[in-house]
């Protein structure tokens, strides 16, 4: 090895030394440490030298890949050994790295094309990863386009090439987020998906499982990458890899694996730890995409190995886990049987079967919880499956709830677990259901009685079962009575209850009744804290009474912390999936352990107080829940006559639009009327013509001189209508202009109470001028109507006279043919202006019915203004009233509260409801001032 060294650091010729590095190349494997502390250096010279000859670079890549390494050691190797060989490889790394440029050299290299460089350099550069990744990760990110030069390798279209760069971006990304961020944003997402559907999917090989991996790496904890991956739209793109046939019989191990870990990957993206935000819209886009679908299909397949089915129930639960959209959905999932049953009822039918494998009933009992997380609509119907008014009679079907009681009561004491847990999950955040699931009555055997379910529950406990049993039958009911004073009152109800609680507590038992003795402690601080002193065996005072008589308080607390201490317990505060290594650690859930840190410490405060305390903190919430319910009950009136006042300025706008439409119909008539006046001064032009040529024969016609002055004086009545015609339709337009001052008035009484009142007593002064107005508009138009007639008797006469004339002209018998002609075109004009004064009339028979329906909108605007200000002086009362008693309760509460500071009780200030009663009582004072 030495003579070889010389040669590479001494030879002139490329020949020599391209074969002395290969024959350092054949040693490197049996004569590791030699060749690493002999020839690294030389090595890398020749790296920095040689570049042009891309064999000897070859060759040197390999031999430092064998030096550095552990994949090629033999795997018979003791553990000392290995132990020895894992301590060289990484030695050998820091070596090569101490030097920057070395690994910048390496990056450069990965950059040829040639095969025979480029894949020993990948190699190379991953194995140095693995021996010391973080520091080689920080060099390469400080390298100039160093982690763009390494994605490159996924687009070589030699396959050996592009996996090993799956494995060496593997490497790369793992636990540094700054490397992933930049991975992901040159385009890794696609490229990778585009690998895994060229391979086919989940049938492809170990290429896909690199691939899987990688977008792992790159999605787990990234909450950015978790980003640009949604709105990418590669959800989309995952839907595909759940296809399965109706044949889902002979996977080969790869496929699993693959399928393994693309539902792995699904649930990263909805990760219970991701932000709620995050989760929430990827959940919401794999219901759009349809991959919920896709994954309910597998669900309900058969065939499906257990390994996979367990994942996808898992994978299920979280992409359901707190968004109501995909919650409904899951809900109406029914299995392919005959009858169908809905999915849900399918996997309960496997969580307490014994039979099945534990993983799998862990998993059905997490989808089952994720379920009803945050859906109070699923928690009613399974509810809704024990009542009485809603089980099945025929017994043809199984439901939820008959399911979860079967497991409750079953000698399996996974199942009696399982299912109390379960129940536990329906009832939390609810009280409603709590009160509704004490009217269960199961019935026990045949003659006997039914007993409710609260009943049973402790009927079991006292028997003294498997401590996997009591446990989760205690934390059933702790999460049955915290909260709900109604089943702490039916749970004390019970004589027994309360003394076989103190028993289980006061006794010296072992380490596994400790579990036990801590939950019971638990029940009975619930009985005393949520405890409504209905009973009067067992109000607060006596029970606290009996616990320092039996127990002792010191060592109550003390019981009662046995729970948080315990090992068990911390496990399950971790994570929301239950994850057990075995069924007898089965022993805590998730959400009860959010519920022992609640209520620990108030139990601990609620146990040292004394009766007085406690009759003053029980008046002082009566008194405040009085002082809610008053507030909440005038908040309501108040809100009422808020949308009653709105109802009145929405009819008060109405019936503004109704007064505008009005006021278009009198323009319309008007403009009508000035072409009828246009229409008559055409008339009295070309009158006045013909009146002028009558006038050249009237030496001739005296009849006719007679007929010209009836006609001019025709003429001046005429134009004398016309001006009182004019005067008519300007009293007209004063009485819109009225109509529009009490419309404008109304509006501003909508809008405050001190406008209401003023309007009041000027829209009755309008009152009296409208109706004064519309007095005198009769009698003008009766007025009117008389010249009307009056002027139509004179037409009358008119025509008489020139039938009478007709004789007196036959007796100049020259000027025959000429009378005749003027007497025709006479008669005509005279017909022409009586149809012109008949149209008139009715011009005026129409504007007096306009009138007449003006005067019914005035008197039902007055209606509808007096019944306003009838409403608006109404509610002025009752919020008056209101803030009295505002006012009264206030001052009541701030002396509560004054004397609870004195006894040093905490009280909780209401912000929130103070602020909004004084932004209230502010309202009203500005409406006071205002008056």
């Amino acid at each position: 090895i030495q003579k070889l060294c010389d040669r590479v650091a001494s030879s002139t010729l490329l020949d020599d030394r391209r074969d002395a590095v290969r024959a350092l190349k054949s040693l490197s494997k049996k004569y590791r440490l030699e060749v690493g502390i002999q020839a690294m250096e030389h090595l890398i010279h020749v790296l920095q030298t040689d570049r042009s000859d891309s064999e000897i670079i070859g060759y040197a890549l390999d031999t430092l890949y064998n030096v550095i390494s552990n994949d090629l050691e033999e795997e018979e190797q003791e553990e000392n050994s290995a132990k020895q060989v894992d301590d060289l490889g990484s030695q050998f790394t820091e070596i090569f790295i101490k030097q920057q440029e070395n690994v910048t050299l390496l990056l450069t290299l990965v950059e040829e094309f040639d095969f025979h460089v480029r894949w020993p350099g990948v190699k190379l550069l991953t194995s140095l990863l693995k021996q010391q990744g973080p520091q080689v990760q920080q060099i390469i990110l400080v390298s100039p386009m160093g982690v763009s030069r390494l994605m490159d390798l996924l687009a070589d279209s030699r396959e050996v090439i592009r996996n090993d760069g799956v494995l060496l971006l593997q490497q790369l990304t793992k636990s540094n987020a700054a490397i992933q961020k930049i991975v992901a944003f040159e385009n890794a997402f696609e490229r990778l998906l585009d690998i895994i559907t060229e391979e086919g999917n989940s049938d492809g090989g170990i290429v896909v499982e690199d691939c899987l991996l990688l977008l792992q790496n790159l999605l787990k904890n990234n909450n950015s990458n978790q980003n640009f991956f949604k709105e990418g739209s590669y959800i989309q793109r995952m839907k595909p890899w759940f296809e399965v046939g109706d044949d889902n019989c002979g996977w080969s191990a790869q496929k699993v694996t693959n399928l393994h870990l693309m539902l792995q990957l699904v649930r990263v993206l909805v990760s219970p730890t991701n932000p709620p935000g995050a989760t929430s819209s990827c959940q919401k886009a794999m219901f759009h995409c349809g991959l919920l679908q896709q994954l309910c299909t597998i669900l309900m397949a058969t065939g499906v190995p257990a390994d996979i089915l367990t994942e996808t129930i898992n994978t299920v639960s979280e992409v359901i886990r707190g968004c109501q959209t995909n919650q409904d959905y899951f809900a109406s999932v029914n299995a392919p049987s005959n009858p169908p049953r809905p999915a849900i009822v399918v996997l309960l039918m496997s969580m307490v079967n014994e039979r099945q494998p534990f993983v799998l009933r862990c998993a059905v009992l997490y989808c089952f919880q994720c379920f009803l997380y945050k859906n109070q609509k699923g928690q009613g119907e399974i509810v809704s499956t024990l009542l009485p008014s809603t089980i099945d009679a025929t017994g043809n079907s199984v439901s939820a709830g008959q399911l979860l009681c079967g497991g409750l009561f079953s000698m399996d004491s996974l199942s009696n677990w399982c299912a109390a847990v379960a129940l536990a999950h329906a009832l939390q955040e609810n009280a409603t259901l709590k009160e509704q699931l004490l009217r269960v009555q199961l019935a026990t055997s045949i003659g006997n009685p039914p007993v409710s379910l609260l009943q049973q529950c402790t009927n079991i406990l006292s028997q003294g079962s498997k401590v996997q049993t009591r446990v989760g039958l205690l934390m059933l009911l702790c999460t049955w009575l915290s909260n709900c004073s109604i089943a702490v009152t039916h749970f004390l109800h019970n004589p027994a209850n309360v003394p076989f609680l103190t028993g289980q507590i006061a006794e010296n038992l072992g380490e596994e009744e400790q579990l036990v003795q801590g939950l019971c402690a638990l029940l009975l601080g619930i009985s005393i804290y949520y405890n409504d002193n209905s009973l009067e065996n067992y109000r607060k005072e006596k029970l606290k009474q009996l616990i320092e008589k039996r127990i002792g308080r010191e060592n109550f607390i003390e019981k009662l912390g046995f729970i948080s201490k315990h090992e068990l317990y911390s496990r399950a505060a971790q994570k929301p999936q239950p994850s057990f290594s075995s069924p007898d650690h089965m022993m805590f859930d998730h959400e009860f352990t959010k519920l022992v840190k609640e209520l620990e410490g108030v139990i601990s405060k609620a146990i040292y107080k004394s009766s007085e305390e406690d009759k003053k903190e029980e008046e002082v919430k009566k008194t405040l829940e009085q002082h809610d319910n008053i507030v909440t009950h005038y908040k309501k009136v108040i809100r009422e006559q808020d949308q009653e006042l709105e109802e009145l300025k929405q009819r008060v706008s109405t019936l503004t639009s109704q007064n505008e439409q009005l006021q278009a119909t009198v323009t319309q008539q008007v403009s009508q009327i000035q072409q009828h006046k246009d229409q008559y001064n055409l008339l009295k032009v070309q009158l006045g013509k013909d009146t002028q040529h009558h006038n050249s024969h009237g030496d001739t016609f005296q009849m006719n001189g007679i007929q010209t002055e009836e006609v001019s004086k025709l003429k001046e009545e005429l134009e004398e209508w016309k001006n009182k015609h004019e005067l008519l339709q300007g009293q007209l337009k004063e009485k819109d202009s009225v109509i529009e001052k009490l419309n404008s008035s109304q509006l501003e009484m909508g809008t405050t109470e001190q406008s209401s009142q003023t309007s009041k007593f000027g829209g009755l002064e309008h009152n009296n001028e409208l109706q004064k107005e519309l007095e005198m508009l009769r009698s003008q138009i009766q007025l009117q109507s008389a010249e009307i007639s009056k002027l139509q008797m004179e037409n009358q006469k008119l025509q008489v006279m020139n039938t009478t004339a007709d004789p007196m002209l036959g007796d100049s018998g020259a000027t025959a043919a000429t009378s005749s002609e003027l007497e025709g075109r006479l008669e005509q004009e005279i017909k022409e202006l009586k149809s012109e004064v008949k149209a008139l009339s009715e011009e005026k028979e129409a504007l007096k019915q306009h009138l007449d329906s003006s005067s019914s909108t005035v008197a039902i605007l007055q209606d509808e203004k007096s019944k306003l200000q009838r409403e608006v002086a109404e509610s002025k009362k009752e919020q008056d009233d209101l803030l009295v008693l505002l006012a009264d309760q206030d001052q009541k509460i701030s002396a509560l509260k004054i004397k609870l500071k004195d006894l040093g009780v905490p009280v909780e200030d209401e912000d929130d409801t103070e602020s909004g009663d004084q932004g209230d009582e502010d309202e009203d004072g500005d409406e006071e001032e205002q008056d």
